[in-house]
């Protein structure tokens, strides 16, 4: 009944009041981009308010795409405030040039990362209804347009109720009172979250971003940020998508056939970046073959990666013991 209730709530939204004060709640806002465009994909890149450098790489790269198959993909940057007046007197000249800012009247700090979630999703309810996808994405992401719209495409008949990204099961609440990501029982008491997507990238359909509106509001957020958003889908019924196509928060290891075939990679480097909007644009297709190699060669290298990073800091921490 709850569910259902959240499904009429979110379909019968009025976002005029809103519409009507939004300097309220955004300092830069673009509240007129999205009017009378029929949006497939609107990109939400969550940027730190200092990263103007990464947000021009983006530009110039994947965040270039405006159409992929004859459908329109919006990509714009969603920022918080930033601690110091002239980083914000450097965004209001980047937000002038390129028109592609949105920033909320909020600090943009790691504590404040599921607020940020909730002011962006409320601008793309208010500001941009008609578009069909959303996608939320982190800075520091290569992300490949065309594969990703084609696997959406693929998704149309069936457009609602879409929350799809890398899928974490059975991730445990931080009970330890001196980090950071410390979640306290009265919180949270339950021994697992739910099933959430992975806080780097992940997409949902306009209807549920509008439920997620809605029931924003009814959830405690001590919790992650992408844990909460995985909470909101479970309170009105929802299960999240998995495709392993998502990176999460790896790393996957450069191959031309590979990332033509995955969505995204996370802390991609800015060669890296170059590299591959160059490679995957040159016009050349991977055979299956060619893919199947690619697979299987970048895994194995972010295997080998992963495993070299776990290695040198494991020594690290036994010289730091030794140390002492």
């Amino acid at each position: 009944m709850k569910s259902l209730e959240i499904k009429d709530k979110a379909r019968k939204l009025n976002m005029e009041p809103l519409r009507s004060n939004v300097s309220n709640y955004y300092i830069l806002s673009q509240a007129e981009v999205c009017e009378g465009k029929n949006i497939f994909l609107l990109s939400l890149i969550f940027s730190s308010p200092g990263n103007g450098t990464r947000r021009d790489l983006i530009r110039k790269t994947w965040g270039n795409v405006t159409s992929v198959q004859g459908h329109s993909i919006l990509t714009l940057f969603a920022l918080g405030m930033p601690v110091l007046v002239t980083t914000q007197q450097e965004i209001d000249k980047e937000s002038h040039k390129n028109n592609d800012i949105i920033e909320g009247i909020f600090l943009d700090t790691s504590e404040n990362q599921t607020l940020k979630i909730t002011a962006m999703t409320q601008w793309a309810v208010t500001f941009c209804p008609n578009a069909l996808f959303i996608l939320k994405v982190d800075e520091g992401m290569y992300v490949n347009l065309p594969t990703l719209v084609d696997y959406l495409l693929n998704l149309k008949e069936h457009l609602e109720e879409i929350y799809v990204g890398r899928v974490i099961h059975q991730d445990a609440p931080n009970r330890d009172p001196h980090s950071q990501e410390f979640v306290p029982l009265s919180k949270y008491p339950e021994k697992y979250y739910p099933d959430y997507c992975s806080g780097e990238a992940f997409i949902m359909s306009q209807d549920v971003t509008r439920m997620m509106y809605v029931i924003f509001k009814e959830v405690p957020i001590m919790v992650p940020a992408d844990v909460f958003v995985g909470i909101c889908a479970k309170s009105i019924g929802l299960i999240p998508i998995h495709s392993s196509r998502f990176s999460g928060k790896k790393h996957i290891s450069y191959n031309r056939c590979c990332y033509k075939f995955i969505f995204t990679s996370s802390e991609t480097t800015d060669a890296e970046m170059f590299l591959a909007w160059k490679e995957i644009n040159d016009g050349k297709e991977c055979t299956l073959f060619e893919t199947y190699y690619g697979l299987i060669s970048c895994k194995l290298l972010t295997y080998l990666d992963s495993f070299k990073h776990f290695h040198v800091g494991t020594i690290k921490d036994n010289a730091m013991y030794f140390g002492d």
